[in-house]
């Protein structure tokens, strides 16, 4: 009999015989979930050819064996193994897992089993769901709720990606990549928006959207879908769904909304929040932009959704500093501020620049750009090519591949000439855009480095090397 692969939560001397195993452990998704493994007690270990890094030191420390690179003996001990969608069949670990006869999940399937019993609240959407799961996260941390949480980038407050609690709430990112999204049935379901997007694996819009479609459907029959109305493939896909629908934005036809947006002293946006047509309260962000100011409208429907305060939502909001690589201010350089961002896709680098427009008026704004695989980039050609209107200077760097291989002879050198813009230049190198940017940045400009790689690295060199 195969073992049961399910994380139940178990005793103390049954926990000492469950041992999981990641292939992949450092990625953002796993290394939350191997995370949320260690605090409930289980005997954790996994390997990565990155390792050890950052995200593995920090698993080390709790408790996880890592193994740098993958072997067959990696496996040994392991009841069940958990594996990213990015390893082949062939890999060793997976092999030898079939061979022993331990149980393989994947993230998809690992979801609906450590989620089992819990009521799930889960964030979905092309854009904005890290911001907005940290969000609701901290305000049911605040609220005393004591969530387990894990979200796709590393919140300050806890210098983690993950947080294990004692309640059966679980507040969780809901990514729609390798249709992880569908191992969740959700209590709460949070839509953001449906922008295309993952063109290596959704061929068409159609099969991005089916994929949501579903997603909303697994949500529980006595749960509710908070969904942006001003999104109109994303609240049609909430109708269709035939839950609860409560909708937020700035239109009229929101139950919930945002009105009267200014800048503030923080460098974010104060607004008003109204209910039904009926003022409830004025609210503030120290994060700036009109998607933020979304993000934490639909923060702000959820946690009412299940009991929290209009008061306690508003302060933690106040405090609310962000999540790494959201408009993460990295530091200065000769008087220029470094702004790093995880903006990888057209809509988010349009709504980055504008934050940054709002946040620094008058300054001179210069955008790094490096997109993220070659199908995307190819997919979403004239997006990108009109999606810098709000830099004064743009640097594109060379294609970050990822797990891509096939390149289809696609450079960011064309994408610069697609653009015909004066001030968009082609850079070959991340080495030759920061020699670009030592000559060219003043006191006063604002930097941003845009993208899901490592532009972000040549921000880290600026800040170190600054009299180099």
């Amino acid at each position: 009999m195969r073992p049961d692969p399910r994380p139940q939560r178990l005793s103390y001397k049954e926990r000492q015989r469950r041992h999981v195993h990641f292939i992949g452990i450092s990625g953002a998704g796993l290394s939350a979930l191997a995370q949320v493994m260690l605090g409930r007690g289980y005997v954790v270990s996994g390997s990565d050819p990155a390792a050890p890094n950052r995200v593995t030191d920090a698993l080390e420390k709790l408790g996880a064996k890592i193994f740098s690179g993958h072997a067959a003996k990696n496996v040994a001990g392991a009841d069940l193994i958990v594996t990213t969608s990015a390893a082949p069949e062939d890999n060793p670990e997976i092999v030898t897992a079939h061979l022993q006869h331990i149980p393989v999940l994947k993230r998809r399937e690992f979801l609906r089993e450590l989620t089992r019993g819990d009521d799930v609240i889960a964030i979905a959407g092309s854009h904005g769901k890290t911001t907005t799961t940290a969000m609701i996260a901290e305000i049911l941390v605040a609220a005393g709720l004591d969530p387990t949480v894990v979200v796709g980038g590393i919140v300050p407050a806890w210098d983690s990606n993950a947080r294990v609690g004692a309640s059966k709430w679980f507040v969780i990112e809901a990514d729609e990549y390798d249709y992880a999204f569908w191992g969740l049935e959700p209590q709460i379901a949070v839509l953001t928006n449906v922008d295309y997007d993952h063109p290596d694996l959704f061929p068409t819009r159609e099969a991005y959207q089916s994929a949501f479609a579903q997603f909303l459907k697994q949500t529980r029959a006595d749960g509710a879908t908070v969904v942006c109305g001003d999104e109109r493939a994303a609240s049609d896909l909430a109708e269709n769904a035939r839950r609860t629908v409560i909708r937020y934005g700035f239109g009229d036809a929101n139950e919930w909304r945002a009105l009267k947006l200014r800048a503030n002293s923080s460098g974010g946006t104060d607004f008003e929040i109204f209910h039904s047509n009926h003022f409830l309260t004025k609210a503030a962000l120290q994060i700036p932009g009109e998607h933020n100011v979304l993000n934490a409208l639909a923060a702000f429907a959820a946690a009412q959704r299940v009991g929290v305060t209009f008061d306690a939502c508003r302060l933690t909001l106040e405090n609310f500093s962000g999540v790494g690589r959201r408009f993460q201010i990295r530091g200065r350089f000769r008087g220029a501020t470094l702004v790093d961002d995880y903006a990888h896709h057209p809509t988010e680098i349009r709504a980055t620049l504008r934050a940054a427009r709002m946040r620094f008026p008058g300054a001179r704004i210069l955008a790094l750009f490096q997109p993220h695989t070659y199908s995307r980039t190819r997919a979403l050609w004239d997006e990108f090519a009109n999606a810098f209107g709000d830099a004064d200077e743009i640097l594109i760097a060379e294609i970050y591949a990822a797990r891509e291989t096939e390149t289809t002879n696609l450079s960011s050198r064309a994408l610069v000439a697609r653009m015909d813009r004066v001030n968009a230049r082609y850079v070959a190198s991340l080495e030759e855009a920061e020699k670009i940017l030592r000559m060219e940045l003043r006191a006063g400009d604002v930097l941003l480095a845009l993208g899901a790689g490592d532009v972000n690295r040549v921000l880290t060199s600026l800040v170190e090397n600054e009299h180099a």
